[in-house]
């Protein structure tokens, strides 16, 4: 198969999780090499069977498992046209590591990773490099039983379950046009920046997502869980003002409306949800996968961002600090998912 514009990229996914596994099978699946460096864990059964991807919207994509190279050796770095870091934020300063010392100086490297510092870290790592941040707007989750086959056979899946376009930072060599493919618009913004703020601003809901237990949908149908999101957003905003930080908008509407949308009455706010964002009923966060899974979250890397940037500037953050706590015990007990109510937080 071809790809936009006929050039062929040499793509490796630098920690192949989720969201890394759904983006390299979609530029697999439009022609380009990609090459998953992840655990065999989760690449096994993917070099074994393959990989299927779907969508909120109806997307099916079955790739046979020659499509893709999964390796757990860093040295497949070497033959990069392009890195794209997607690991966890507690691993990013060992995968800076080991791109200095396999990658190619003149392959970008793009952190498709949350949290404001990865590219910033991984920047001071690489020095002289082309190293672009990017904001990846959707969810995306694990599936069981993607594709039925012979008894015993079960392909690997990943389920996209919620909307939006990747941005990356504007630069040299015109890579949204080149990396754009069915399924997996990518645009660039001269604003990176502000755009990774707002993103933050929507991703802080993750962990009270997890704290609550709920679906994202079942989640934003319940007032007073979209009221509490409101205080914390609210909050944030108040500390991004003193920092003189501008967030901007991954949503149709201003930063500044969010709190007051959320505050709405469910009629009301359903009209105007249903115009910015498309959720899979079944969507959790990934911070409630994490919780689930028995895994460490990136709470550090979202409410812990606020609350350290809100003591810089004399600005208390007590939702955030209440959260950070919650989902701090919640990661010690090992036990899923809390499942507590608004006014518990």
């Amino acid at each position: 198969m071809s790809v936009q514009g006929g050039r062929s990229l040499r793509i490796v996914i630098a920690g192949a999780g989720a969201i890394g596994c759904f983006c390299g099978g979609l530029w697999a699946a439009a022609g380009h090499s990609v090459t998953l460096l992840g655990r065999p864990r989760i690449l096994g059964p993917i070099a074994q069977r393959g990989l299927t991807l779907t969508d909120f919207a109806g997307l099916r994509e079955q790739l046979e498992a020659r499509q893709l190279t999964c390796s757990d050796n860093p040295a497949v770095l070497a033959e990069a046209d392009l890195v794209v870091v997607a690991v966890k934020s507690s691993a990013t300063a060992e995968m800076g590591h080991l791109i200095a010392q396999y990658a190619p100086p003149d392959a970008p490297v793009f952190s498709f990773q949350n949290a404001m510092t990865n590219a910033a870290l991984l920047g001071q790592m690489l020095p002289g490099r082309d190293l672009r941040a990017a904001m990846v707007p959707f969810n995306v989750v694990p599936a069981e039983g993607a594709e039925a086959g012979p008894p015993g056979y079960q392909q690997p899946g990943y389920h996209r379950a919620s909307s939006g376009e990747i941005m990356i930072a504007a630069g040299r060599g015109h890579w949204g046009r080149l990396l754009s493919v069915p399924g997996l618009p990518v645009v660039e913004t001269p604003d990176i920046t502000g755009v990774q703020w707002g993103k933050l601003l929507i991703n802080l809901n993750n962990a009270l997502n997890a704290l609550s237990g709920l679906p994202l949908m079942t989640q934003l149908q319940i007032r007073h869980w979209r009221q509490l999101m409101a205080d914390q957003m609210a909050e944030a905003l108040r500390v991004m003002r003193a920092a003189g930080l501008k967030p901007v908008s991954t949503t149709p509407l201003p930063v500044w409306m969010s709190p007051h949308i959320l505050r709405l009455p469910n009629w009301a706010f359903t009209r105007i949800a249903a115009q910015m964002l498309t959720i899979d009923p079944t969507a959790r966060s990934s911070m409630a996968q994490d919780l689930m899974q028995g895994r460490i979250t990136e709470v550090d890397a979202l409410q812990g961002e606020i609350q350290r940037l809100g003591l810089a500037h004399g600005v208390e953050t007590p939702i955030c600090d209440v959260v950070i706590q919650l989902i701090r015990q919640a990661e010690m007990k090992k036990a899923g998912l809390p499942k507590l109510q608004p006014g518990q937080i």
